[in-house]
């Protein structure tokens, strides 16, 4: 790869991370692991507390890279129409009646659905199709939805009345789960600032469209040495307790480890990280740095791992 591919692809990835920063106060690897799975097409489920900032962190990401961005709000009573659309009786100018298709807010490239653990799990899966095959079918068409196309989905981990978990199925989906941690001091005082003042920031396009899909062009070219690509497949084999290298943290606490897309997605992660190390190839450290977002909602604990209160992120910590 030309050393001027490689420039231009951190000269923009990092214009688009500070005019985010803008707006956003702190969570840094946040905002470069969220760019990330953009980057490379993949979906995201931000894990936090409300009011950590998850909604303006989308909100901000369409704003500067120039994507029409459509929120929906998951409740119980929400209905998978009211996620891809209906169709609709209307008259055909010719004296008869037609069902025409009504596209729902999915058809849009960057959709934030809020709070999905709120609704049921009929409604969740809705998006499975839209997420996976970047698709909605609608009676016997099919419609493509706009590339590029996100779902970055929030939930809150504390509330648990109310809420369906999402099933391993849309969890497999998302290229990444990021925890959203609480600010410091120091950051929450400026975020008490800049929010109550006369005037928010606004960020502004840095980015296009077609810009966006060429950087994700430039990713897939990083190549890969077979070790590398071997060190990988061993860590997700790693994941699974009936693997005959795994972990003792692994046999005793878990019951079922990550899929296929879980090395997937660490492998396309690693790439972008490459480029922004200004390296053209991948190396061990990439395919770590990419393990615990890429992995940690792929790893299913059993109750021994649940009731002495093992996290995912301690379990993939013991496969290196």
């Amino acid at each position: 790869m030309e050393e001027s591919k490689i420039q231009a692809f951190q000269e923009e990835f990092t214009e688009i991370e500070q005019e985010i920063g803008k707006t956003i106060i702190g969570q840094k690897d946040l905002i470069r692991s969220v760019l990330t799975a953009m980057v490379v097409g993949g979906n995201v489920l931000l894990e936090g507390m409300p009011g950590l900032g998850k909604t303006r962190l989308v909100k901000a990401m369409g704003t500067v890279m120039d994507l029409d961005f459509s929120r929906i709000q998951f409740t119980p009573d929400l209905m998978p129409a009211d996620v891809t659309g209906t169709g609709v009786l209307e008259e055909d100018g010719k004296g008869g009646r037609a069902i025409r298709f009504q596209k729902g807010p999915i058809f849009a490239h960057l959709v934030l659905a809020d709070e999905i653990n709120r609704a049921t799990p009929k409604t969740q899966s809705a998006l499975l199709e839209a997420m996976q095959e970047h698709t909605v079918t609608g009676g016997r068409e099919t419609y493509r939805l706009p590339e590029p196309f996100f779902v970055l989905a929030t939930q809150n981990p504390l509330e648990t009345e109310g809420t369906y978990p999402l099933p391993e199925a849309q969890m497999d989906r998302f290229l990444f789960q990021m925890n959203v941690e609480f600010p410091t001091k120091e950051e929450l005082t400026e975020i008490v600032l800049m929010t109550t003042g006369k005037e928010e920031p606004e960020p502004r396009k840095v980015c296009s469209r077609e810009k966006l899909l060429s950087l994700r062009e430039i990713a897939v070219q990083v190549p890969v040495a077979t070790p590398v690509a071997e060190y990988l497949t061993e860590m997700v084999l790693k994941t699974h307790p009936t693997y005959e290298n795994a972990p003792e943290e692994v046999k005793q606490y878990v019951r079922y480890g990550a899929s296929p897309r879980g090395g997937q997605a660490i492998l396309k992660a690693a790439r972008v990280f490459a480029l922004l190390d200004g390296r053209y190839h991948v190396s061990y450290e990439d395919i770590k740095k990419a393990a615990k977002p890429a992995l940690r909602h792929r790893i299913f604990l059993n109750f021994e791992g649940m009731a002495e209160g093992k996290t995912t992120d301690e379990i993939i910590e013991a496969l290196w």
